[in-house]
């Protein structure tokens, strides 16, 4: 079984002008062949997301125009233009619509859905849509548009404009990607009004990012983020964001952009490993963006110096939106049409710099949480969840149904490479239900192939074990596939359990539901409203490695070793207050320095 949505690495898909023109061709094509008399170019299937996608497919071609100068498009432009302005301008409130602040305000706006009443919740992201597709008209227009149907669209931008800043609340689905999309089209609908009329426009843009996005940005795992859907980051809409504050940067050069964009980026690329799958967040747990999040990987990659490329989009939207059929789809087409014209090349080499809230080198990597707990597992192409036990997530020592986890305290993380290795100990103090306070040493080590974990606590009485992670998904070729099991080796006895009930809550890897499917049940909310990530937290137990204790390890401690990856017997010994000794490294774990930092020494066998 594979997951429908992650597929290839978004940085495969060629991005030259040769291929770009070949993708507008396509377009071109489809579109024609579709055109109704009336001038409609959405897809026969079209229902929800529908309001802007006519206009969407229109400005695709007329960026294929300016780009081949194909005699047939002017008038195929023409038709579709005068067909959204015709049918597709709504002004009469919509029956039900709850976000209005002006009551038959008279300002047109797109809808969702196109019937009155018949679902209103997402008519302010449609408006924003349509927005976007009109402004990239407008920046394409010239020789093409003529100048009364040009007249006429600025003035519906202007009312878009104002729809979705005077007579609604701003950002009413409180979604980083929207909002930000708002700004965007303000700031490109500005440069295409009069100078008295254009400064207030993005004066009002730039003060909308500052005090209704920047001002509310969401703290995680050290970076402030855009709320996406009330989380701090959601692997389907995160990176679109990373596209629009690339495009919101490339249009305004406001610095304030291109920190935010720098700062998203920095945390994408840590919380995403090497392969590129990633999931989580408040909205989707494993779907994920396609064309729509190409700009920011690629914008912002090359600005932090890192291979975001790698993150593993819904290649079936790898160049536009389409249809399950394939038949392309106007929603999103600003996305294609700015990232054709962005010229910013792939920067396709990892990033150098340790990062807090990641360990990778080669194959192997660690993504980790705000509290240093890891979040993601890679190694050997195989992804590790975290497992739960008793309603607790993670991955940790676990006496009697209780999971050593949870910092009470500063968590100290020492960073170290040598001799080809590349070492993370993180040190956190937690308590027990006894509450005892104890110290829970976890060194990560990997030489790029596989990947050591030695974890360390006091001694704790009677039988623990190290929760080492729920195999989830592997990497096949192009595709991610479902798994149950990993290539683990464990010093002490490891065993792979598998929940004795049924349920959402009880989640069985082999089984056939997936993560999202089991996080959305778990939500509060129906699917594609709850939160998942706030239903996965609901989890009562799992698919899990668990390892026993090490043989041989100091008399004050426990200590469990746990190795991912290829390799024949896995024999580590121990002495001393902690020395480490494997096939690969020998790892010294000392004391506390003069600012109470637990101490790393590490050598190559």
């Amino acid at each position: 079984m594979h997951l429908p949505r992650q597929l290839g690495p978004l940085h495969d898909l060629p991005s030259t002008p040769e291929a770009y023109d070949a993708v507008l061709a396509d377009v071109v094509e489809q579109a024609l062949a579709r055109l109704t008399p009336e001038g409609n170019l959405e897809h026969p299937d079209a229902d929800d997301d529908i309001g802007d996608t006519s206009l969407g497919v229109t400005s695709l071609l007329a960026l294929a125009w300016q780009r081949s100068k194909d005699p047939r498009l002017p008038e195929a432009v023409a038709r579709s233009l005068a067909f959204h302005l015709r049918e597709r301008v709504y002004t009469e409130d919509n029956p039900g619509y709850p976000n209005l602040t002006v009551r038959n305000s008279g300002l047109p706006y797109a809808r969702y859905v196109l019937a009155a009443g018949a679902h209103p919740i997402g008519d302010w992201p449609s408006t924003v849509w349509a927005l976007l597709q009109a402004v990239n008209i407008l920046d394409l227009a010239d020789g093409l548009v003529d100048d009364g149907r040009r007249a006429e669209l600025v003035e519906v931008a202007r009312g878009y404009w104002r729809w979705l800043t005077e007579a609604t609340f701003f950002n009413p689905q409180e979604a980083g990607n929207q909002a930000i999309g708002c700004v965007v089209g303000g700031l490109m609908l500005a440069r295409h009004l009069p100078p008295e009329e254009a400064e207030p426009v993005r004066e009002r843009a730039l003060a909308l990012y500052a005090d209704k996005i920047r001002a509310h940005r969401v703290l995680d795992r050290g970076a402030l983020l855009p709320p996406e859907h009330g989380g701090a980051y959601d692997n389907n809409y995160g990176p679109i964001s990373l596209s629009f504050l690339a495009q919101a940067h490339r249009i305004s050069d406001s610095e304030m952009f291109a920190e935010d964009g720098d700062a998203l980026a920095r945390y994408l690329d840590a919380r995403l490993p090497g392969g590129g799958f990633d999931n989580g967040g408040p909205r989707y747990s494993e779907q994920h963006s396609g064309f729509e999040s190409v700009l920011g990987l690629r914008y912002f990659g090359a600005r932090i110096g890192s291979d975001l490329g790698r993150y593993r989009g819904d290649t079936n939207w790898g160049r536009h939106a389409v249809k399950p059929d394939g038949g392309v789809d106007g929603h999103f087409a600003w996305m294609l049409v700015w990232q054709i014209q962005d010229t910013t090349p792939w920067h396709r080499d990892p990033a150098t710099a340790p990062a807090r809230h990641q360990l990778r080198a080669g194959s192997v990597s660690v993504a980790f949480d705000s509290r240093m707990t890891p979040s993601l597992v890679e190694a050997a192409g195989t992804y590790y969840l975290p497992a739960a036990v008793n309603r607790q997530p993670g991955f940790g020592p676990v006496l009697d149904g209780f999971l050593y986890c949870r910092p009470m305290g500063e968590v100290r993380v020492r960073d170290m490479s040598a001799d080809g290795l590349t070492a993370k100990l993180v040190s956190k103090p937690v308590v027990g239900r006894d509450h005892v306070l104890r110290h829970v040493r976890s060194l990560y080590v990997t030489d790029g192939t596989r990947l050591w974990v030695t974890v360390a606590v006091e001694r704790l009485a009677g039988t623990p074990y190290l929760l080492a992670g729920l195999p989830y998904a592997a990497d096949d070729g192009d595709r991610v596939r479902r798994v149950a099991e990993g290539e683990v080796a464990s010093a002490g006895a490891l065993r792979l359990t598998h929940p004795s009930a049924q349920g959402a809550d009880h989640f069985d890897a082999r089984t056939e539901l997936t993560q999202e499917q089991a996080a959305f049940a778990l939500a509060a909310d129906p699917r594609g409203y709850g939160n998942p990530d706030e239903g996965w937290r609901h989890l009562v137990a799992s698919t899990a490695y668990e390892a026993e204790p090490a043989p041989g390890a100091p008399e004050s401690l426990h200590v469990f070793a746990v190795r991912y990856g290829p390799g024949g017997d896995f024999t580590p010994s121990f002495e001393g207050d902690l020395t480490v000794h494997t096939e690969a490294f020998t790892a010294v774990i000392g004391g506390e320095d003069a600012h109470g930092d637990p101490e790393l020494a590490l050598a190559a066998c």
